[in-house]
């Protein structure tokens, strides 16, 4: 880990998940109050872009129609233009990456599956600081210790974490994944994952911590054993790492063992910085190709934006969707399914809307910024619903629904589970938001 201290008070407060506004609706889709002419200025003033799995804003034009809060209360840093963010996939009969091998294993292999092989673990230090991610930096190659000490001397960085990652095929989930040194890495996760000794201990000793919601909806409960490339992996904890929806973390020799991209992510901490100039100094550094995201932004819109009603899905979109929904009852609940036979909680609110023209993004917390939020009490039929049921990020936004109408709600629950129609819950309620087509169809 590479460190640099700058001046400032020292670490501040935590990344706002929220949007931070509610816009003015009134009763009924075209109650919302209409400004003639306004439709244009929608492009002005309300962008949100979510890259794959770590959230991602990106301008809809030249201007500079908003904000990223990006873990600070200072001046907030201009909205940074990326795309998506790509991860290498790594197969399920990948092998390991040169580089040492060790000659014991962990725990008992699953099936014909070897566990991991791993030397005796090294002791994890304690935790000494926190640190707050705001930038993840993935590369096509390793990146040489000089470019890693150049990028930590960059003006406004505090410090930055080197790690490997790539999309790992899980029990055949692709499952985003962090191979990193766990008494480093600890600093830049949230509290209660930075203070438990005995999860970085267990990573490091060869098992693998995943988020809650990968555990609880997907089907990979504490304690399973999972396949994964050329060896099985037992789940040892389940633990946000506060990084979007990375969904697993392993160490370093167990990423290594797996196949992983040795060297080619980092995670920077810039506290109070402008991400978005970092970004593109970063990009200056980093070889060809290089991909810089923002860690969890939130776009903060006028609070006096008026919605003109034609910025918002029309009713007959709203009848087409629904009518989609509604025909998928008793579909069963797969992780990562988009339809049309299964889904997941977000894959059945995005097929639906797509049957009815509209384009909305594939991803929860994604879904939860492409449109206005409204008040539970006004939420009409077509409304999504969000959740956040994850107790070791509370912030995160987990879970998805469609309102029906009449106090209930349609969706795709979890991992055993079948799409229902049930009534709407508010324990961990989250908001409600009313799609707007311009913007979901901007959100990646």
């Amino acid at each position: 880990m590479f460190e640099r201290r700058t001046g400032g008070s020292g670490l501040l407060d935590q990344i706002r998940r929220d949007l931070a506004y509610r816009p003015r609706l009134g009763r009924g889709h075209r109650g919302v109050r209409v400004a003639r002419g306004a439709v244009p200025a929608i492009a002005v003033l309300l962008v949100a872009v979510l890259a794959a799995d770590l959230v991602v804003l990106s301008q809809l034009t030249g201007r500079d129609p908003g904000r990223v809060a990006a873990g600070d209360e200072g001046p907030r840093a201009p909205v940074a233009h990326t795309g998506p963010i790509t991860l290498p996939t790594i197969p399920p009969t990948a092998g390991p990456t040169a580089g040492p091998t060790a000659p014991s294993t962990v725990g008992p292999a699953s099936g014909t599956q070897d566990a991991v092989p791993t030397a005796a673990p090294e002791p994890v230090a304690p935790l000494k600081a926190m640190r707050r991610p705001h930038l993840f930096v993935v590369a096509h190659r390793p990146l040489s210790p000089a470019v890693v000490a150049r990028a930590a001397e960059v003006r406004g960085i505090r410090s930055v974490e080197q790690a490997d990652a790539a999309e790992v095929v899980l029990d055949g989930k692709r499952v985003q994944t962090l191979g990193v040194n766990p008494s480093t890495f600890r600093a830049y996760t949230p509290r209660p994952t930075a203070t438990s000794d005995r999860l970085w201990r267990n990573l490091a000793a060869g098992e693998m911590a995943v988020s809650f919601v990968l555990g609880n909806d997907g089907g990979m409960p504490l304690g399973k054993t999972v396949s994964a490339p050329g060896h099985s992996l037992r789940v040892g904890a389940y633990a946000t790492m506060g990084m979007g929806a990375v969904d697993a973390v392993v160490s370093r020799t167990t990423a290594r063992a797996l196949g992983v991209p040795q060297d080619n992510a980092l995670v920077v901490s810039a506290p109070g910085a402008d991400t978005a100039r970092l970004r593109r100094t970063l990009l200056k550094i980093l070889p060809k190709g290089s991909q810089v995201v923002t860690v969890n932004p939130v776009f903060t819109a006028p609070r006096q934006t008026v919605w003109p009603a034609e910025a918002l899905v029309s009713p007959p979109q709203v009848k087409a969707m629904l009518t989609a929904a509604i025909g998928k009852l008793g579909r069963p609940y797969v992780w990562g399914a988009e339809g049309p036979d299964s889904f997941d909680c977000s894959g059945l609110v995005q097929w639906a809307f797509a049957q009815a023209g509209v384009k909305v993004p594939r991803v929860t917390h994604q879904q939860f910024v492409a449109g206005p939020q409204v008040p539970l009490s006004e939420v009409q039929p077509g409304d999504l619903l969000f959740w956040r049921h994850d107790p070791t990020n509370p912030g995160y936004v987990s879970h998805v629904a469609i309102y029906w109408g009449g106090g209930r709600m349609l969706h795709a629950p979890r991992t055993g589970d079948v799409v229902k129609l049930v009534p709407v819950t508010t324990k961990n309620f989250a908001g409600a938001v009313r799609i707007s087509p311009q913007i979901a169809a901007r959100v990646r």
